[in-house]
């Protein structure tokens, strides 16, 4: 195996720069570059001259370390350089290091990768710390610490466990029940196992995605007519100039996107295009970008100009619905309202204009229309009612992406959903073939452990045939 280092910590001038060095060359490197005669104590830091060495010259004064393997991060005899951060000192360190024969710069995400290789980390588990190092928000850093912790790890293994029960039994059954070796009802526990597996896994399945959200964050989209103040409620929530604002109609013709951390959960925030038909080919093309990215929201912000609104304030809620079926001309009649209750926010903008009797008045009729979505009066201009808006609007995020600390762990990855899918298809064949064929049967259990094999990135045959002679007595 090739020596590897690289710097570890992030790039740019800061306080202290780590350099990490993993393989068989470690202790060599630590010999030639910080003059240590004798074996370090492992996890001991000691103040060294770091030196080229080639020319001998003195390149900076740091701290070293030393791992003797397994009992490092990659499972391989590893050192540490602690030096100064300046982007010299840091060149020259990194150079004199490539110098050293057997010795490499690492690869993208190698360091890990040979974790992974050495059973320190499962796929889940590595996957949990790249999470952890991109996480923005305190929501993020909880379930990426979470999974790299293991607990999603160990559900996939539990059941990666039972599945390999099931399966040694059915391949006993099929090689050695003739010979009546295996006790009478062994399939009928294999019935029971699959169809428990597939229910936990189908349940695990049906967690509409809040996990993903959480990773990617929560695509939370401003829609509504041109001049409702789209722009100026992006503007308010980022706090900064982020779109144009002015008082002609069709400013805003691209999407315009910002990150935004809602209470400690990251959301990705569109600002559209106005709504509405118009000649210029330009804006057409804006708002059938603004009506696609409103299809693809978690969560879509109705923006309507308050002084739009009847001056009647009993007429407003069938206003509203109205306008709701404009902006999201995709949700039926029948359970339009009751979907978008669930995806929509309703932001009554420029409430500074409308006479204080007039909006008391109409949100008490809103409160009493309970089949449309919470409904908020705001004034992007004053910045009354921002604070309730922000309070119902980290609500509505945080019931999308839930809570990453309780219950069960979380799905986080496409690709795991795609592997567990294709799990429970299999064990539906288990269920098609079980009194037909046997053998196929079989098959359907072994692809199903194959597919959570792969999100752990564990599969292996020997296992199986263990199982088979643990659990049976077979040529005693």
């Amino acid at each position: 195996t090739i020596t590897i280092f690289a710097l570890s910590s992030g790039h740019g001038r800061c306080g202290v720069a780590v350099v990490r060095v993993s393989g068989p060359a470690s202790s060599m490197v630590l010999r030639n570059m910080a003059g240590l005669t004798q074996a370090l104590p492992p996890r001991t830091a000691l103040l060294r001259r770091i030196t080229d060495p080639q020319s001998k010259e003195l390149l900076d004064r740091g701290l070293v370390l030393w791992f003797k393997g397994p009992h490092s991060f990659t499972g391989e005899d590893s050192a540490e350089f602690h030096i100064h951060g300046g982007p010299a000192v840091i060149t020259a360190v990194l150079q004199a290091l490539g110098s050293l024969e057997g010795v490499r710069p690492a690869e993208a995400g190698e360091f890990t990768r040979r974790a992974f290789h050495a059973g320190k980390l499962g796929l889940t588990e590595v996957e949990g710390l790249g999470d952890l190092i991109h996480a923005e928000t305190e929501a993020q850093r909880r379930q990426a610490l979470r999974q790299m912790d293991g607990e999603l790890g160990r559900l996939y293994q539990d059941w990666s466990y039972r599945l390999k029960r099931c399966l040694a039994h059915v391949e006993a059954f099929i090689d050695f029940s003739e010979d009546e070796l295996i006790e009478d009802g062994v399939l009928n526990q294999v019935d029971s196992s699959v169809c428990q597996l597939e229910t936990e896994i189908e349940r695990h399945l049906k967690d509409e995605r809040r996990g993903e959200r959480l990773r990617t964050g929560v695509q939370v989209v401003i829609a509504g007519a041109t001049n409702a103040g789209k722009s100026s409620l992006l503007n308010t929530l980022c706090q900064r100039p982020a779109a144009i604002v002015s008082p002609i109609a069709g400013t805003t013709r691209d999407i315009v996107e910002t990150s935004l951390d809602i209470g400690g959960f990251p959301v990705l925030l569109s600002d559209t295009a106005g709504l509405r038909d118009s000649s210029d080919s330009v804006e057409r093309e804006g708002v059938r970008r603004a009506r696609q990215r409103v299809e693809q929201a978690d969560l879509t912000l109705v923006v309507v100009d308050s002084t739009q609104l009847p001056p009647d304030p009993q007429l407003v809620p069938a206003f509203l619905q109205e306008h709701l079926s404009t902006v999201l001309p995709s949700l039926s009649p029948e359970a339009g309202m009751k979907a978008a209750s669930d995806r929509v926010l309703l932001v009554l903008n420029k409430s500074d204009l409308v006479p204080e009797e007039q909006r008391e008045r109409t949100e008490g009729e809103l409160r009493e229309s309970p089949g449309l979505p919470p409904a908020c009066f705001l004034s992007c201009y004053t910045s009354t009612g921002l604070e309730d808006f922000l309070t119902v609007l980290q609500s509505r995020v945080k019931t999308l992406c839930g809570d990453p600390l309780s219950g069960a762990p979380s799905l986080t990855q496409a690709r795991h959903r795609a592997h567990l899918q294709q799990s429970v298809q299999a064990l539906n064949q288990y269920h098609q073939y079980r009194d037909q064929d046997l053998a196929l049967a079989a098959e359907g259990v072994r692809l199903a452990l194959t597919h959570l094999g792969r999100i752990t990135g564990r599969v292996g045959a020997e296992e199986i045939l263990d199982i088979i002679f643990r659990d049976f007595c077979i040529g005693k």
